[in-house]
């Protein structure tokens, strides 16, 4: 009579122990949620680290001199030296 107390008890308690494992707080269906956001979060974080590369590679190219932010002001800005004739080709319609 006892064996079968303790038998029932011990069942009661692996159930209760896989409810909580299955259906629980920090259960197996949260623990997949959080690695997709750990998963998304990581590619975020892959780009942001490529901007801040190209961002930083801008400001190093800035730092050496007058000739970067000319070019820099003649392609993004359509500037010209004084003095410059500038001719600007149309393709054919």
């Amino acid at each position: 009579m006892k064996h079968k107390w303790i038998a029932v008890v011990l069942i009661a308690l692996l159930a209760a122990l896989q409810i909580r494992l299955w259906f629980g707080k920090n259960s197996i269906s949260d623990y997949r949620n959080m690695q997709t956001q750990i998963s998304a979060l990581e590619k975020q974080n892959a780009n942001l680290q490529q901007r801040n590369a190209l961002l930083k590679a801008d400001i190093k190219d800035l730092q050496l001199g007058i000739d970067s932010m000319e070019e820099r002001a003649r392609n993004e800005l359509g500037l010209i030296k004084e003095g410059e004739t500038f001719y600007r080709i149309l393709p054919k319609e």
